[in-house]
C-alpha cells in the first residue's frame, strides 16, 4: 500500500498543475498582438502630428522624384530657352543704352571696364571718326575718278595719312591709359586674358554718341578719378 501511495502522489500533483495552466504554445498571444497594434497606432499618430500628413510609401516617393532624362517636347523647350536668352539680352542692351549700370552684363559692371569707358569718353579720339571718314573718302574717290582724275591720288594719300595718325593716337592713348590702370588696379588688371586693350581700342573707334554703354558724362573732359 505504501508503494501505491508513493506512485500516485506525483500523478495527482501533475493533474493539479495542468488544471491551473492557461498558456498554450500553439495559440496566439492576444496581449502581444494588442501591444504591437498599440505601438503601430502610436507611431502613425506621431508621424501624422509631426509632419501633418502620413509618410508616403517608397513607390510613391520614387514616382514623385522621377524626372525624365529627355523632355517630352524638346522643340518647345528649345524655343522657350531661346526666348528667355533673347529677353535677357534685350534687357541688358536697354540697360547699356540708358546707362542703367546694375542691369548691365557682368563685364560692363567691372570697375576696370568702367574706368576705361570713362577715360575714353573724356578724351578726344581721332580714331572715332574713322568709319565716317573712310566712307566719305571712298564716295569722293569714286566721283573724282570720273570728274577730276588728278585729285584721285592726293585724296588717297590724305586718307592713308589720317589712318596712320589715328593709329598713333590710339597707341599713345593706350600707353597712357595702361599706366593709370596699373597704378589704380594693379598689374593683374592688364595681364594676359583680360582683353582690356581691345576693349579700350574698340570703344575709341566708335563715335561718342553711338557708344554702348552710354557715356556717363554728356561732355568730354570729365576724367575718372
Amino acid at each position: 500500500m505504501s508503494i501505491i501511495t508513493i506512485e500516485n502522489r506525483p500523478a495527482s500533483r501533475l493533474s493539479r498543475n495542468l488544471k491551473h495552466m492557461t498558456w498554450n504554445p500553439f495559440s496566439k498571444d492576444k496581449s502581444t498582438d494588442s501591444a504591437q497594434t498599440t505601438v503601430e497606432q502610436t507611431n502613425k499618430v506621431q508621424e501624422t502630428e509631426g509632419k501633418g500628413r502620413p509618410t508616403p510609401k517608397r513607390k510613391e516617393a520614387q514616382e514623385r522624384n522621377l524626372h525624365p532624362l529627355v523632355p517630352k517636347n524638346r522643340k518647345a523647350d528649345r524655343k522657350a530657352a531661346k526666348e528667355r536668352i533673347r529677353k535677357k539680352e534685350d534687357e541688358q542692351y536697354e540697360a547699356m543704352r540708358t546707362g542703367d549700370l546694375p542691369h548691365m552684363p557682368r563685364i560692363e559692371r567691372d570697375p576696370v571696364h568702367i574706368y576705361i569707358r570713362d577715360y575714353i569718353d573724356a578724351r578726344f579720339n581721332l580714331a572715332e571718326y574713322f568709319i565716317p571718314v573712310l566712307f566719305g573718302v571712298m564716295i569722293l574717290m569714286l566721283v573724282i575718278a570720273f570728274i577730276w582724275p588728278a585729285f584721285y591720288t592726293p585724296l588717297g594719300i590724305l586718307m592713308y595719312v589720317y589712318i596712320i595718325v589715328a593709329a598713333i593716337d590710339i597707341f599713345l592713348m593706350w600707353h597712357k591709359l595702361k599706366k593709370k590702370i596699373v597704378e589704380k588696379f594693379g598689374e593683374k588688371a592688364v595681364g594676359k586674358g583680360t582683353h582690356v586693350c581691345s576693349y579700350a581700342c574698340s570703344r575709341a573707334l566708335q563715335l561718342r554718341r553711338w557708344r554702348v554703354p552710354k557715356p556717363t558724362s554728356k561732355k568730354r573732359g570729365n576724367w575718372p578719378k
